[in-house]
């Protein structure tokens, strides 16, 4: 019986650079619009974060790309020449911020290396606008970009889409959430009526429905690669009950639990990001902040620094992370519960990528345990609850985890070199074997940035008092390391979420 094939439907050009990246299949999300492509339908696309939704976006745009068009009806020799259509784009797509503008662009790259002729661009706001001119004098197939700059470049003409077939909307709902709802709008209609639309989007609900509605067709055919608030079974969710001022304590000895990982921390403010990534400087982690106040230039070292591992820890608020694409961040933290549940789902989705196990570490004061179990709930996550750890629980972990190593390291079939067990056989002849060994585990034992840092263990409520009716909680603004200011206003609609911000 013949094995099937594993990307079934896929161009050759983009199955020879699928192999060549590593992939043994398609996922579930980009086996259902390469099942769907034939329709020649607008698609709305809803998968969970980490799915590989952007070949996704590239397979979809093959048929359009490739020359793959359904065949066009006889032209009648007595109507007129059409229009000559103006040079531009064929294929538009819309980010809502710059990092994932350019990590979509570094990605459909490599998907299209092998089709000839085939360039991927990208425009965003914090960049030389005259370059990205002179760039568009020689219009890339595939032009990607924030709303903003790409608005610009209409309005100077520097840009004209009157070519696109295809428009994608990326994360749709988060650039409605960010305010971008007429650069859409006034981007759109530039745009040919014959086209294809489609839209990325957690949800298609509310707004973010009505807007679907308008800029697709009426046969929109909604795509699931996983159901939506379905939680990736490759994060370990844990909610830590923390006083509010001990966050800071606590976030300190969660990096030392997992020194040498990479590890992104979540703040509500800009200024909270940068003062706490200040403090964890000081205290001798790897730590900087990612925002929107930083440069393009500084933002996009920052990224850089963070995926080669030059730095451990970064401390970023919702919207600049929004295109993080690291696959190697083993944690996520929270410092202050989100605003919703999609808002957690897509935090912790920076996590648990690629196959890889993820752990999602949220801060939780004591008051606001009730609201982050109904958060939890309406996401569809079950966390494990805890009490923040102690210096002497830290050092214990550690410790642990330091024989871990060793014993691995004692029953691998390849042992040490025929030079150092000499050495060793020399060592146990000339001295106490006991004192020998204990002083080199201790030798082994990881340096640390700091010592870890007291912490008061707030034992969790019981499943049943998390679950019962509460109101909901009302905490005080803080920048992050448990510093309170006024109190905010209450959140309207749905659970109501702690008022304090980090």
């Amino acid at each position: 019986m013949s094995t099937p094939d594993p990307f079934n439907g896929v161009p050759g050009p983009l199955r020879d650079a699928l192999v060549r990246r590593g992939f043994e299949s398609l996922t579930a999300v980009q086996s259902a619009v390469v099942a769907a492509d034939g329709e020649g339908r607008d698609l709305r696309i809803s998968s969970k974060t980490g799915s590989g939704k952007t070949v996704a976006i590239g397979l979809t745009l093959a048929s359009c790309l490739l020359g793959k068009r359904p065949a066009a009806a006889k032209p009648d020799p007595d109507a007129p020449p059409p229009p000559k259509r103006p040079a531009g784009p064929l294929t538009l797509i819309i980010t809502p911020t710059r990092e994932l503008a350019t990590q979509v662009r570094d990605e459909l790259r490599w998907l299209y290396a092998d089709v000839q002729g085939t360039r991927v661009e990208v425009v965003t706001g914090g960049t030389d606008v005259g370059g990205e001119r002179r760039m568009l004098r020689r219009p890339p197939t595939i032009l990607v970009g924030t709303p903003g700059r790409l608005l610009d470049h209409l309005r100077s003409e520097a840009l004209s889409c009157g070519r696109v077939e295809h428009v994608v909307l990326d994360e749709a709902d988060r650039m409605l959430e960010m305010g971008f709802k007429d650069e859409l709008e006034a981007i759109i209609e530039t745009l040919p009526k014959e086209r294809r639309t489609h839209l990325v989007s957690a949800t298609f609900s509310g707004a973010m429905g009505r807007v679907a509605d308008r800029f697709q067709g009426k046969q929109a055919l909604h795509l699931e690669g996983s159901v939506l608030g379905e939680a990736n079974e490759d994060i370990e969710h844990i909610a830590q009950v923390v006083l509010h001022e001990e966050r800071y304590p606590a976030l300190v000895n969660a990096l030392l639990l997992a020194l040498g990982e990479q590890v992104l921390v979540f703040v509500d403010r800009r200024a909270g990001a940068s003062e706490l990534a200040e403090e964890l400087a000081g205290d001798g982690f790897a730590a900087l902040p990612f925002s929107g106040e930083l440069s393009q230039a500084q933002r996009t070292r920052t990224l850089n620094a963070f995926r080669s591992g030059t730095i451990q820890v970064l401390v970023s608020t919702d919207v600049a992370a929004r295109g993080i694409d690291v696959p190697d961040i083993s944690m996520v933290v929270h410092m202050s519960p989100p605003q919703d549940p999609d808002a957690y789902t897509h935090r912790s989705g920076r996590t648990g990528r690629a196959g890889r196990r993820g752990k999602s570490l949220l801060l939780v004061p004591p008051r606001a345990q009730r609201y982050v179990a109904r958060l939890l709930v309406s996401a569809k996550i079950e966390a494990e609850w805890q009490s923040a750890p102690g210096p002497s629980k830290v050092r214990k972990a550690l410790t642990k985890r330091t024989r871990r190593e060793l014993h691995s390291l004692l029953d691998a079939e390849t042992g040490p070199a025929e030079k150092t067990l000499a050495y060793a056989a020399h060592l146990l002849e000339s001295r106490e074997p006991t004192a020998l060994i204990a002083t080199l585990l201790e030798m082994a034992n990881p340096r640390l940035p700091r010592d870890p840092m007291p912490v008061e263990g707030i034992a969790p409520m019981s499943d049943k008092e998390r679950t019962s009716h509460s109101a909901g909680y009302q905490g005080n603004k803080d920048d992050g390391r448990g510093r309170k200011g006024p109190r905010g206003r209450p959140h309207r609609g749905g659970p109501r979420r702690p008022a304090f911000r980090s």
